[in-house]
């Protein structure tokens, strides 16, 4: 992985982050990753995650921006309530309520079905918006339209056009506007401005006081729900359910994926109490049939409007068929099937939508020789998943694992679902303050994988190479792969140093 001029790029990431003293870590490792895949591959990465801007002053002036948003509050320090984001969008002039939406909570597979909804939008020609969080590696992944992230120019502009309200707010309320709720704001005023069909919208967390929850959808979408951020939003399914059901408004559609029992119970009884309709997974829609295919799956869909038969899906994992069905449902809702029309939504061009879909981040292959996968399950069900995915569209005679945690996290939970299916697992840190400390990961590693099977290395640039060492003892053809898991932002960070392919 070394460039023409024999420097190691994985050790110029690690400097690059090093110069990077006086800016917020996330914001420092955008950079520096940017720069080495660019060494790496040669030329631009993939649309969906965008580089740093090649102009010098387009990238100054994104940093200044990158720079303010990080003295506000992070994305983990909240306070439930959503004044400040409603006094900003009264300063706005209500942009949120100048198109129709669709709005997605949950647990696990939001930004999946969020990509899903959007891609099926797009096919039937409608200009869409999408918001979902955290990014991958560019901030600007955020806030997308018709499909492509906005570009730097664009998401300099529209701060720009919101920052002297947001300084208005700031100045009446008890605390400052955080992170995401500036970025929320961006996003609700970049589809007003675009002007956009419909917003496809993800929670950032919870539901009822998230700062994207100004917003009354027409289709409220909740993906299924587990136990994750139990310290803010509850220690119980059912509790988690009550905060995610604040997403659902008057008379609106709810698309309900498969759930708890006790959670289901919840968000039934608040559909009943708004007047909503209720179409569950399982009864009104869901999966008919799949099976492996090359680089996906095949799948037969029930939809609210009728069936639709072997659509190619360029994902793995029965959880991707699953969200599939929750997206098609949900566009059938937008566009009134089972409701004012009967008919189905044209079957080629939802086979169309759904052979474009992509999800970086999630089971994707960016390397081989060995096989390298990345995966950004960070709490024990999507660990599950995950490795229930690997079993069924890999054929890995030894996998290593890389780890890197979030501290905040179910680690023990998540590592315990990984393990049978990891022959060794390198455990490591990425380099947000957030992160694990990688001697505390390992201390519960080896309580569940036993000492032998655990290598520790700090540095994921070190992690990296270890595990690719390890997959590779079996030798060329013996099927060895890599896994990397644990957090968005490790996966981000190992996305940028390899690079795609």
């Amino acid at each position: 992985m070394s460039d023409p001029n024999g420097t190691d790029p994985l050790d110029s990431f690690d400097e690059i982050i090093a110069e990077e003293t006086d800016r917020d870590p996330d914001l420092a490792v955008i950079e520096a990753g940017s720069r080495t895949l660019r060494t790496q591959s040669g030329g631009p990465p993939q649309a969906d995650v965008p580089a740093r801007p090649e102009d010098p002053e387009v990238d100054k002036a994104l940093r200044e921006v990158e720079a303010e948003l990080a003295t506000r509050w992070g994305e983990t320090k909240l306070e439930p309530s959503v004044s400040r984001i409603s006094a900003l969008m009264d300063f706005l002039g209500e942009p949120q309520r100048s198109y129709p939406s669709i709005h997605i909570t949950g647990t696990n597979g939001k930004t999946s079905t969020a990509r899903m909804i959007e891609a099926l939008l797009g096919a039937f020609e409608l200009r869409t918006g999408r918001y979902t969080s955290p990014h991958v590696q560019s901030i600007t992944e955020r806030i997308s339209l018709d499909g492509t992230p906005i570009t730097a120019e664009r998401f300099i502009e529209t701060y720009n056009d919101i920052k002297p309200y947001v300084e208005m707010v700031d100045a009446r309320q008890e605390y400052r506007l955080s992170f995401f709720e500036v970025l929320t704001g961006m996003a609700y005023a970049a589809f007003a401005d675009a002007p956009v069909d419909v917003a496809v919208v993800e929670v950032g967390m919870g539901g009822s006081w998230d700062a994207t929850n100004v917003i009354d959808g027409d289709v409220a979408v909740i993906t299924p729900i587990d136990l994750d951020h139990t310290d803010r939003l509850g220690e119980t399914p059912a509790e988690i359910a009550g905060e995610k059901g604040g997403i659902i408004k008057q008379d609106a559609t709810v698309i309900l994926a498969q759930q708890p029992v006790d959670a289901a119970q919840v968000l039934l009884k608040k559909a009943v109490e708004v007047d909503a309709t209720v179409a569950r997974e399982g009864l009104e829609f869901g999966v008919v049939a799949r099976q492996v295919a090359v680089g996906g799956q095949l799948v037969t869909l029930r939809g609210l409007g009728g069936e639709y038969p072997e659509l190619y899906l360029p994902l793995h994992g029965a959880h991707q068929a699953h969200n599939a069905a929750v997206a098609l449902a949900a566009v059938e809702a937008f566009f009134g099937v089972g409701a004012q029309r009967a008919e189905p939504l044209d079957i080629d061009t939802v086979r169309k939508a759904f052979a474009a879909v992509s999800s970086p981040g999630r089971l994707e292959v960016v390397r081989r020789s060995p096989t390298i996968v990345l995966d950004a399950a960070h709490n024990p069900a999507g660990a599950r998943v995950t490795a229930d995915a690997v079993r069924e569209a890999f054929d890995f005679s030894r996998l290593i694992g890389v780890v890197g945690a979030s501290g905040d996290k179910n680690v023990r939970g998540l590592l315990e679902a990984f393990e049978p299916i990891f022959a060794e697992i390198v455990v490591t840190q990425n380099s947000t303050q957030r992160a694990m400390d990688a001697d505390e990961l390992a201390a519960i590693a080896v309580e569940v994988f036993g000492e032998e099977r655990v290598q520790v290395e700090p540095r994921l640039p070190d992690a990296l190479e270890a595990a690719i060492t390890l997959a590779e003892e079996e030798g060329e053809f013996a099927g060895g792969g890599v896994l990397v898991t644990g957090s968005v932002i490790t996966v981000g960070e190992a996305r940028l140093l390899l690079g795609k392919g």
